[in-house]
């Protein structure tokens, strides 16, 4: 019981705190950390289930810094998202438990530093579409990815994915797409023209 009222008292403190653009209905279930606060808007109805990261930090000198998560969207335990510039979550985007989505990555030209000690590098702005499914431990790195996509377990996207298809792999490749001639699922090649 008072465990309970202690999580609760928490993830009240991180809202009045830390988010201060959180929609209403929308919740943090004890997050893993909240950093940049004032950078994440948080739409209606959104739920962020236990440990989950969330960072918004301009860390590789950009003016602005926003993360966003569009209403009804839910995001699974253990996700990491890490915005140095724009990470666009769309509306009823589901995740899956352990995935990681950033738009920046860290340098490592310099052989004779350490990795840790290099400047964070800005990659490409992150958009996730409206409806789309991000399978388990799916990494996001930089890209687009259109809406009503399905991302398979396991994969690494580090290219743009267009609307309404399914994507697997490391690096992740189109195997399906919808076709509105047909009405069906179709299967398709690596970069998502449909196979006769």
């Amino acid at each position: 019981m008072i465990k309970r009222i202690w999580i609760r008292l928490s993830t009240l403190w991180y809202f009045i705190f830390f988010v201060r653009n959180i929609g209403k209905g929308s919740r943090i279930i004890s997050p893993l950390k909240i950093d940049g606060g004032k950078n994440i808007r948080i739409g209606r109805s959104v739920f962020i289930q236990y440990k989950t990261w969330l960072a918004a930090l301009p860390l590789t000198g950009e003016d602005n810094c926003l993360l966003e998560i569009g209403d009804g969207s839910i995001i699974g335990h253990f996700n990491h998202i890490y915005c140095t510039k724009s990470i666009k979550i769309g509306k009823k985007v589901l995740t899956a438990d352990k995935v990681y989505i950033s738009d920046n990555l860290h340098g490592f030209s310099d052989i004779t530093i350490p990795i840790l000690e290099q400047p964070i590098i800005q990659n490409g702005e992150v958009e996730i579409g409206d409806g789309t499914w991000i399978g388990e431990n799916v990494c996001i790195l930089g890209v687009k990815i259109g809406k009503n996509c399905v991302v398979g377990a396991n994969s690494v996207v580090t290219k743009n994915i267009p609307d309404y298809c399914v994507a697997v792999g490391a690096p992740a490749y189109i195997i399906k797409r919808y076709c509105f001639d047909s009405k069906e699922w179709k299967k398709t090649d690596k970069v998502g023209n449909f196979i006769k």
